[in-house]
């Protein structure tokens, strides 16, 4: 196979760190195991990150997602780790994790987890016509 999974998150330079903006990012095919059954636990993951010197590469981001097949861990407890490892390779201004875990039992789980760095303030809201 010429790709395995990877837990190494590569970074690149943010082409406009002058600016706030917005980059989202939708991951559909989130898997990882039960710690308690073993069974597979699939999530849509949405990631939200205002950059601040560098933006996460999509291709080890893919490659990190996929090292989770195989790993047992309870929903809260991988949402709150992908940030983490998340924000230690970016350090973004502003960054937010929401992982949207499909029925388990009858039960949805979502999990929104936030970092903002603690320098930084967003710009108000613009109220268009």
């Amino acid at each position: 196979m010429p790709t395995r999974p990877s837990k190494d998150l590569e970074t690149f330079d943010n082409p406009h760190p002058e600016r706030d903006y917005t980059i989202r990012i939708r991951i559909p095919e989130f898997t990882c195991l039960c710690p308690k059954t073993g069974q597979p636990d699939f999530a849509t993951l949405h990631l939200e990150y205002v950059p601040d010197r560098r933006c996460v590469e999509l291709k080890s981001l893919k490659l990190y997602i996929w090292s989770y097949r195989d790993e047992g861990a309870f929903h809260e407890a991988v949402t709150n780790q992908i940030l983490n490892d998340l924000v230690a390779a970016t350090a973004p201004r502003f960054m937010r994790l929401t992982a949207e875990f499909n029925v388990r039992g009858g039960i949805y789980t979502t999990v929104v987890a936030e970092h903002r760095a603690p320098d930084w303030q967003p710009a108000p809201p613009v109220s268009l016509p």
